[in-house]
């Protein structure tokens, strides 16, 4: 009998700390109520989370659900140690889907694996994702830390976003209003946000730079800093112009740029004409296209290109929209226009990209 008791195998010696689960709880639960909300029910640590629509002040809302995640961008902060950002862009590629159906973000959950959990590190990742859930408006009612030993390498850690958002069933957005002659406005982003990093890796590792090293494009960041600049957050500005009536169709520019994104939302028969000579290409970008020999359109159909967000208007409401945005602190450059498309045009055509670098 003794001899079994010294043999016996816990959780713990496959890998697996529960204490370090539960103390990342308690870590967490203060940034967790910090987001708090109208319609939130409970705390962090119950079966499920609760939200009450009808204290959120929805009459009749339809409900609106993403997820998503953050992509190879977690490479870069798990090589450099930085996990304070990375969280933010989880929200952000949630919340944007979410907005541009004209939802408001309610409540979020996160989903963190990891091979070892260390808790200062995913203490750090979900204060990220507090901070863009009160960026967003909406509460991070949970979510689930999964350790697996053997799957995922020390060191490493994936993340996925799941988040729920409504609008009242009258107040949806979905583009079938646009019509031909409406313009497209687009709403600067804060840099690469969390799409095309396996590009980017390959382009610094081409480029035989190091992450700690100056970014030959903003000399004040490191290329780590640079490149971990968190994806922008367009909830607040959007509402604000859709609940003004001034906005028919919304494309949150994320994989497959401009091309992909924005025949989403057109109604058949239309065409977005985009024109690149219209705000400035960032610097990142540019840089990009130089050290990668990336071509205009694979630019176009990989990156923001630092349009992280378009908008359609009618004319008549663009100088309308446009103030909203700007008021809530949007930079706006009109980009663009929506034109009749006959046979086999592409959907969305990007104009003058080829006097891009690249």
């Amino acid at each position: 009998m003794s001899e079994s008791r010294s043999n016996s195998l816990t959780y713990k010696d496959s890998g697996v700390d529960v204490d370090a689960g539960n103390a990342l709880v308690r870590r967490i639960a203060p940034f967790a109520r910090a987001t708090r909300r109208a319609g939130t029910e409970a705390g962090l640590g119950g079966y499920g989370a609760l939200f009450d629509l009808k204290a959120a002040g929805f009459a009749d809302p339809v409900l609106v659900s993403t997820t998503d995640g953050v992509g190879t961008k977690l490479k870069i902060a798990q090589i450099l140690g930085r996990h304070d950002s990375i969280g933010i862009d989880l929200v952000a590629m949630n919340v944007n889907d979410l907005v541009v159906q004209g939802a408001e973000p309610l409540f979020f959950l996160d989903y963190f694996a990891c091979g070892r959990l260390e808790v200062d590190v995913a203490a750090k990742v979900i204060e990220g994702i507090a901070k863009g859930c009160a960026e967003a408006g909406c509460a991070l009612v949970g979510g689930e830390t999964a350790e697996m030993p053997g799957f995922y390498p020390d060191g490493e850690y994936d993340l996925a976003g799941f988040a729920v958002g409504a609008a009242e069933r009258g107040n949806l957005v979905d583009g079938r209003g646009i019509a031909a002659g409406d313009l497209v406005l687009g709403l600067a982003s804060s840099g690469v946000h969390s799409n095309g990093y396996s590009l980017v890796r390959k382009a610094v590792e081409i480029a035989g730079r190091g992450w700690r090293e100056p970014a030959p494009f903003a000399p004040h960041l490191t290329l780590a800093e640079a490149f971990l600049t968190p994806t922008r957050i367009y909830v607040k500005s959007c509402l604000a112009a859709i609940r003004a009536g001034a906005i028919k169709g919304l494309a949150h520019i994320t994989g497959g740029g401009f091309i992909d994104n924005v025949p989403r939302i057109l109604p058949d028969g239309l065409k977005a004409v985009i024109e690149a000579s219209s705000w400035p290409l960032p610097g990142v970008f540019q840089w990009l296209a130089t050290v990668g020999n990336v071509r205009s359109q694979e630019l176009a159909r990989t990156f923001n290109c630092g349009i992280g967000m378009v908008a359609v208007v009618a004319p008549d409401n663009a100088h309308r929209a446009t103030t909203l945005l700007r008021n809530a602190g949007e930079t706006v450059h009109v980009i663009g226009r929506i034109e009749a498309r006959r046979g086999d045009e592409a959907p969305c055509v990007v104009d003058g990209a080829k006097a891009w670098p690249g």
